[in-house]
């Protein structure tokens, strides 16, 4: 974010109003000291103007990715399929979908086909 934003000639206050944060909150993602919460991801995405995070490859990988993409909360990710939240995070963390019914959802979601869920 640093080098995009030197390369832009903004203020850490300017990057701050554009992604809707306080200047505290960019000094400290560029320094290290924490993380954009999911939330701020798809905004952050936008104003770089690409995704930092490497291509997802397996499933679990998909999955984080698609709520990165959207910002959303595990919760927020678990309602779109209607799954409780602990269902969504076993699959994030490579455990098996096993209903045929989340399959197809998740294929829907992720817009893939239904055997690549397996």
């Amino acid at each position: 974010m640093r080098k995009k934003r030197f390369k832009m000639g903004l203020t850490q206050k300017e990057v701050a109003k554009l992604l809707g944060v306080n200047t505290w909150t960019i000094l400290n993602w560029e320094k290290g000291r924490t993380e954009p919460p999911i939330a701020s991801i798809p905004i952050i995405v936008r104003f770089l103007k690409y995704d930092p995070f490497p291509k997802p490859t397996t499933l679990p990988q998909q999955l984080l990715a698609k709520r990165r993409e959207m910002g959303w909360s595990i919760k927020d990710a678990a309602e779109m399929v209607g799954v409780d939240p602990g269902t969504w995070g076993n699959w994030e963390h490579g455990h098996k979908i096993f209903y045929r019914q989340h399959h197809t959802r998740v294929a829907r979601l992720l817009d893939l086909s239904v055997e690549a869920i397996y």
